[in-house]
């Protein structure tokens, strides 16, 4: 069976997304839907469901409207999220609140949501058609209880390691597993290889997820492409955070509460001692230990789907790109 290259699907579905005709009028309205979707991206999440149907046809031209809907539905979380976090850039460009105002940020994310229903909608097949939506609107809902609970994080001292896991399953992995099942849906895949392919995006979002953790306080800024210790400046409720405050000695967690308490400090000199605090307790190798240990599962998982290893060979290959990053 012939298959596409994750470039070659990248490069397809971006030029797709590209051409839509976002624009109508009032202006207003549609010119912030058109400009967020323009900042293009890595497209990671509907070249996953393109990946995952070319695993079982040929014809991927034939999901693009609902690989732009999974797209469309992914920058609408990204603009609400910039208003909440009152975020003033993505991407190297003003969001949107910034560029017009609140309002037209609340309102045009409400339109690419409703958007992004049509195109999930748009010529999919009838005997699909119930289970794709009933997939794309748990997916939807689940990734809004994971904003709350990341917001609710922020004023609790008391969050554990299994409810972080539960919180990023929600707001991360839950669409990268959605488009994995909903492109094995429409591919025609088994009951059972589609959530073979849904649970492998949730462990491989959560080693995903982890591994941003670990990167924001042990990545290379050249590489990661931000600055490092922002989680740390704004005592972010992290993997590493969570479990220092639980591996810590006493004396090493006032000083860490001490730190996530100050009001006042030098940013460098707080994500040096934070920083000084992780490396004591050893929080780079549980991270680490974690990470390995979904992304062994994931490909586990992907190893249990039946088709044949060579079919398999792009999503791995896609997904491990996504995974090593140099550090």
């Amino acid at each position: 069976m012939k298959q596409e290259s994750s470039e070659e699907l990248l490069r397809r579905i971006h030029s797709y997304i590209e051409k839509l005709p976002y624009m109508h009028e009032p202006e207003g309205l549609y010119e912030p839907v058109e400009y967020v979707l323009g900042l293009g991206g890595k497209r990671i999440r509907p070249v996953l469901m393109l990946l995952a149907y070319n695993l079982y046809r040929e014809d991927v031209d034939r999901i693009f409207p609902q690989a732009a809907g999974i797209e469309t539905y992914h920058n609408f979380t990204l603009l609400h999220d910039d208003l909440m976090d009152k975020a003033d850039m993505r991407r190297n460009k003003p969001t949107v609140h910034r560029k017009w105002d609140e309002n037209t940020a609340i309102l045009s994310g409400d339109a690419m949501l409703i958007l992004a229903y049509q195109f999930m909608m748009q010529d999919c097949p009838a005997g699909c058609m119930k289970e794709v939506m009933g997939i794309f609107g748990r997916t939807a809902l689940e990734v809004c209880e994971g904003q709350q609970w990341d917001m609710e994080f922020e004023s609790r001292t008391d969050v554990s390691v299994d409810e972080y896991i539960e919180m990023i399953r929600l707001k991360t992995s839950v669409l990268l597993a959605g488009s994995l099942k909903i492109g094995a849906v429409l591919g025609g895949a088994s009951e059972k290889d589609a959530q073979l392919l849904y649970d492998f995006g949730i462990k491989m979002g959560l080693a995903f997820q982890l591994q941003d953790d670990y990167l924001d306080v042990y990545g290379d800024p050249a590489v990661f492409g931000k600055k490092i210790g922002g989680d740390i400046l704004c005592n972010k409720k992290t993997f590493m955070l969570i479990t220092a405050l639980a591996h810590a000695g006493a004396g090493d967690r006032i000083e860490l509460e001490k730190w996530i308490d100050a009001a006042d400090f030098e940013p460098d000199q707080k994500i040096r001692a934070v920083t000084d605090i992780y490396n004591k307790v050893g929080i780079a190798e549980m991270c680490n230990q974690r990470i390995s240990a979904y992304y062994e599962e994931g490909l586990r998982l992907l190893d249990e789907v039946e088709v044949d290893s060579a079919l398999k060979v792009n999503l791995r290959d896609f997904v491990c790109g996504m995974m090593k990053r140099k550090l």
